[in-house]
């Protein structure tokens, strides 16, 4: 009896511990999860000051970030910058999938925002999305360290976007969009990611 009291104690402690658990289960997973969806590409969740980010092939440096919150929602854009002076804006948010855009400013657009749609270069953006965010600026962005953005994006029929911003009060900023696919960019961390 005792023999199989010992043979029955050392079954179960040669069980995985999660066989042992009575009734638990896993926890339900999303399907289309990877483990290592970024391992060859970057996650773009990651991206900070320093980083390499090459979109579509051609290199840029990661010169700052904004991340912004607008009651628990939140999201973030980084400052790229190329060799040659060409300046971008990445924007990444999940919603609940991942959303890549890069935006390039308007300078002197002359558009204000606020209308249900607004025409731009032969296209009729409709109005997707306006509110006011809390920001924090990490590294360079030209803005101060913290404040307040109103924001207003508009979409045309075929994809691409039109964005308004006003920071802090200031005039506001145009910048024309478009999406990317997470596989347009490569992203090669420089800086200490913590």
């Amino acid at each position: 009896m005792l023999a199989v009291v010992a043979l029955v104690i050392g079954l179960i402690q040669r069980m995985p511990a999660k066989q042992r658990r009575s009734g638990a289960q896993a926890p339900p997973t999303d399907p289309f999860a990877s483990g290592d969806s970024n391992a060859l590409f970057g996650d773009p969740r990651t991206i900070r000051a320093g980083d390499i980010v090459e979109i579509h092939g051609a290199p840029y440096t990661v010169r700052g970030s904004l991340r912004y919150d607008e009651g628990g929602w939140t999201w973030s854009t980084h400052f790229l910058d190329d060799a040659k002076g060409s300046q971008a804006w990445l924007s990444v948010e999940e919603d609940p999938d991942l959303e890549l855009s890069v935006w390039t400013p308007l300078p002197d657009a002359g558009l204000e925002p606020g209308p249900s749609a607004v025409e731009h270069g032969g296209r009729r953006y409709k109005l997707d999305e306006s509110g006011t965010a809390k920001f924090r600026s990490e590294a360079t962005t030209g803005l101060a360290e913290q404040g307040s953005v109103r924001y207003y994006d508009y979409e045309a029929a075929d994809g691409a976007m039109l964005a308004f911003e006003s920071y802090e009060g200031a005039e506001w900023e145009a910048s024309t969009g478009e999406n990317l696919n997470q596989h347009a960019l490569r992203i090669y961390p420089m800086s200490q990611n913590g």
